[in-house]
């Protein structure tokens, strides 16, 4: 059953077009991939999904409702950590979490999420005193408070260490394990074709590719071998080196 619907999805800024003609479906349970490089329209895409932007074209339906039109109703089920949030330097994180909480009718009971996300021994730390790793922990169990049945998160990773990123990634498939759907949004290819059960890899404003992981690095290869394929700078940057080589 398809969860999230795309369909046709255009958004201009002016002479900019952000979203060209964009469709795609995500089903429920999976963990499904937006890719790019920075510009690509995969932010923009994803705000239009959540009703932040208004479409300048085409269709969204998410369970079954108008982002637009139906956003209070899916506030209550849909979770969201994107790419510009932020707290107060100076909030705790228990406090943060408390405030979080009293939005929503039915939440989830945060003392339990500091357990499971590694954050217990933090709760009275600052927001400016974490690490990276722990803020987007700590941003991951803001959008879970409400008991979503959708989880989008954009640009989860970005700046974080290695180990910090493979922790983020464990948390993730937890979350997965849980029954959440998880659209994630990303341009690093190594997370993707660790996490996600398929992909959509979006260039400018259009999906260029929509397959699984392992699928979208066959075709690749494949195309490198028989030098048909473009490797620009921009597709560059989604991969890591060890996926780009020839066997």
């Amino acid at each position: 059953m398809s969860i999230i619907e795309v369909n046709q999805l255009y958004k201009r800024y002016g002479e900019l077009v952000a979203v060209d003609d964009v469709s795609f479906a995500v089903e429920r349970g999976e963990i499904f991939g937006i890719i790019g490089p920075n510009g690509a329209g995969k932010t923009t895409t994803v705000e239009c999904i959540l009703g932040l932007r208004q479409p300048d074209g085409g269709q969204v339906r998410v369970l079954g409702l108008d982002p637009q039109q139906d956003r209070n109703q899916l506030h209550w089920r849909v979770g969201a950590q994107l790419q510009a949030s932020q707290l107060a330097d100076k909030i705790k994180v228990w406090e943060a979490l408390d405030l979080y909480s009293s939005f929503y009718p039915h939440p989830t009971d945060w003392e339990k999420l500091l357990e499971e996300l590694g954050l217990a021994e933090k709760r009275n730390t600052p927001f400016e005193k974490l690490s990276g790793g722990q803020k987007q922990r700590l941003s991951i169990a803001l959008a879970l408070l409400g008991n979503p049945e959708i989880l989008i998160l954009d640009e989860l990773t970005t700046g974080l260490d290695p180990q910090a990123r493979r922790a983020i990634w464990r948390l993730i498939e937890r979350v997965r394990a849980q029954g959440v759907t998880i659209l994630l949004v990303t341009h690093f290819m190594d997370e993707a074709e660790y996490l996600c059960d398929r992909i959509a890899l979006i260039n400018a404003g259009r999906i260029v590719v929509l397959d699984t992981p392992q699928g979208i690095v066959a075709g690749v290869r494949a195309s490198v071998q028989r030098e048909e394929l473009d490797l620009d700078d921009a597709f560059l940057t989604l991969t890591e080196p060890e996926l780009m080589a020839v066997p």
